[in-house]
């Protein structure tokens, strides 16, 4: 009877997990809900960003959606981060990490991760942008993948669907190389890119794992 039990509560709790596919494993929590643009916030032209069938669309002028939630007081500076990202042809977008919100142009702070699979910019999914480029092509259009970020000291590890495309280790000092002021490892927040009104990307399950 026990053993008829156990599986039912298996069984039980299978279901729950296929009917909330949004809910975090275990040390994850979302930082979107599906529904609402909540502990968000746009820069320049919010109407960039919309909500369709529980991701976020980004498709408009240039603007940058930064998470301004409680998680953290959205100050990480180690974690894990994956989001689920679907790009569309010919569209470009990122997702920037260690960054602060700013009210207009790209963003100053931290580094981005490149999302896009066919824009004419060269460098594709899960470069870390203008630091360690990958040129291959590892998803496709139209299909939803798994971009997988993880800062841990100075240690950048990249992950498109599982596999390894970006393992970097930031010097010491580059904060006093031309450009890279504000373009290194500190800590600050996450945000979602509108790159130009082209480009029409998704994104979905966004969820972090505070590191110590």
């Amino acid at each position: 009877m026990k053993h008829v039990l156990f599986l039912c509560l298996l069984a039980a709790v299978a279901a729950v997990s296929f009917k909330n596919p949004t809910v975090p494993p275990k040390g994850w929590i979302s930082l979107f809900d599906g529904k609402s643009l909540d502990n968000w916030k746009a820069s320049e032209h919010p109407s960039t960003f919309s909500l369709a069938d529980g991701a976020i669309v980004v498709h408009g002028d240039r603007a940058h959606l930064f998470y301004e939630g409680p998680v953290q007081n959205h100050n990480f500076k180690n974690f894990e981060l994956k989001v689920k990202v679907k790009t569309t042809k010919g569209s470009n977008s990122g997702i920037f990490i260690h960054t602060a919100y700013q009210e207009t142009g790209w963003p100053d702070k931290g580094y981005e991760i490149q999302v896009n699979n066919s824009h004419t910019d060269w460098r594709r999914t899960g470069s870390l942008y203008a630091i360690e480029d990958v040129k291959e092509v590892y998803v496709k259009d139209d299909e939803w993948y798994t971009e997988y970020i993880k800062v841990e000291g100075k240690h950048i590890t990249i992950k498109i669907n599982d596999k390894t495309v970006v393992d970097y280790n930031e010097p010491e000092g580059v904060e006093k190389l031309e450009g890279r002021a504000t373009k290194h490892l500190s800590s600050g927040t996450f945000a979602l890119q509108g790159h130009d009104p082209n480009s029409k990307v998704y994104f979905k399950e966004v969820m972090v794992r505070p590191l110590p």
